[in-house]
């Protein structure tokens, strides 16, 4: 008798844009985890599945493969902290304390050139260096965020721009009140921008008043978005705050209605006891900014009680003018060191919670943790992927490690943001290096001038 073909039925394979298949991977959600030999699979720029990789030859057909034998994957890194335009006064006023800093040199160097021509430049220089260090989202307070705009639509990195506001009149308004409508005006332009969100950014209690702080809250509270402001940056701030006002400023945040769970505290510096509880009182977050409060001699921030309050703490670079560089991984693993240095506690910030610091950390501190953050199926497709072949980060028993304490910006070989390479075996896919050169010389003349 003639046997019966089997017909077993096939499976048709899922089609993909993107699929990366990396040594290593870690998602950050769930925390703690490594996965090696798996696949992420990306379509139209959203994570739509995290398996095997064996499975997912068989599951997915991709457009696009790429394979990264010795890297490993994480999601991109988010600058919780910057001023993007200042990059082109890198090295302008090194070794002064900040309030020198910014009197003597950086506000009359910005009353004097600030334009849109030159937040446009200087930002475009800064998403070119934050890319190549792989990070894929920047938290921006600057003048003129409708020209950061440009530069962010031309790079294609993912920001979040600050409405500015405080009261001393610029080039780029007369004073808060025109700060605001021209912040919000940018914001209503380009509500609809797929890689831009927005925050309100008074500058600091130093530069605000409390009648553009009533606005700010009220604003907050009629739109939604959050506040990202300076806040207990040095001992100097505090001192002036209890002369001026007869109480410290994150008490005067808090009278008038500022704190709150979408309020990021950058720097967090000059903190007692009583301002971490009202920090958590209020589930305020923190953008840690180690390099740039060491460099300016602000001081070391209390990490390690804010961590023990439960306030959820991202990194943040600050400008390139203050921080002369803006390099996420060596500010993480700073932060790391301080707290294990200070407090003499080798345990403290391990290198998985470190990670999640520069990455979900960052994005529950921009609001964005829904969708950036970690590499979980329905989130963006921002990734990073690090090379740890080097002689300098072999042999790898824990790829986390290698990553915070042996790996630097120079082992990033690929980033995604939204699904897209922009950077591809360490070049820039979307920026030319001769064309942000030719910026930076143009601006380093006129300010020597």
């Amino acid at each position: 008798m003639q046997s019966m073909p089997n017909h077993a039925p096939s499976i048709t394979p899922i089609k993909a844009d993107l699929m990366v298949c990396p040594r290593w991977i870690i998602p950050v959600e769930p925390a703690g985890v490594v996965l090696e030999d798996h696949a992420l699979i990306i379509n139209r720029g959203e994570i739509v599945d995290l398996l095997p990789r064996e499975a997912a030859a068989q599951r997915y057909v991709a457009d696009t493969i790429e394979t990264l034998p010795e890297h490993v994957l994480i999601p991109g890194l988010i600058n919780t902290h910057t001023h993007a335009g200042m990059t082109l006064m890198r090295g302008i006023a090194d070794d002064q304390p900040l309030k020198t800093w910014l009197e003597e040199w950086i506000w009359p160097l910005e009353s004097r050139w600030v334009s849109t021509e030159m937040v446009r430049d200087g930002t475009l220089l800064a998403c070119a260096e934050m890319l190549l260090s792989g990070m894929t989202t920047f938290n921006d307070m600057y003048f003129f965020p409708e020209a950061a705009a440009e530069a962010v639509d031309q790079s294609g990195i993912r920001a979040n721009l600050g409405i500015l506001a405080f009261d001393v009149p610029t080039a780029y308004g007369h004073g808060a009140d025109d700060y605001l409508t021209r912040g919000l005006a940018t914001r209503d332009a380009l509500r609809n921008h797929p890689r831009l969100s927005f925050m309100l950014a008074p500058h600091a209690p130093y530069t605000v008043s409390d009648a553009t702080f009533d606005k700010v809250a009220t604003l907050a509270a009629q739109t939604g978005l959050g506040i990202h402001i300076h806040a207990h940056e040095t001992q100097h701030e505090v001192d002036d705050s209890l002369h001026q006002y007869g109480e410290r400023p994150l008490e005067r945040l808090e009278r008038l209605g500022i704190l709150g769970p979408q309020t990021l505290a950058v720097h967090a510096v000059a903190l007692n006891d009583a301002d971490i509880t009202l920090m958590a009182k209020h589930n305020v977050q923190v953008a840690h900014c180690p390099v740039a409060n060491l460099k300016l001699g602000s001081g070391i921030a209390r990490t390690t009680a804010l961590n023990a309050a439960g306030i959820n703490i991202g990194i943040g670079t600050d400008g390139a003018a203050g921080n002369n560089r803006l390099d996420l991984l060596s500010e993480t693993r700073l932060a790391g060191l301080l707290a294990k240095g200070t407090q003499q506690d080798p345990g403290l910030f391990p290198a998985h919670s470190l990670i999640y610091m520069a990455t979900l950390g960052g994005a529950r501190a921009l609001g964005l943790q829904d969708q950036i953050g970690s590499l979980t199926i329905g989130k963006r497709a921002d990734l990073c992927a690090i090379a740890l072949d080097n002689a300098t980060t072999l042999p790898v028993f824990d790829p986390a490690s290698q990553i915070i304490h042996a790996a630097g910006r120079e082992h990033v070989t690929h980033v995604w943001v939204d699904g897209q390479c922009v950077v591809k075996k360490k070049h820039l896919t979307e920026i030319s290096h001769g064309e942000i050169y030719a910026k930076a010389k143009t601006w380093e003349n006129r300010f020597r001038g």
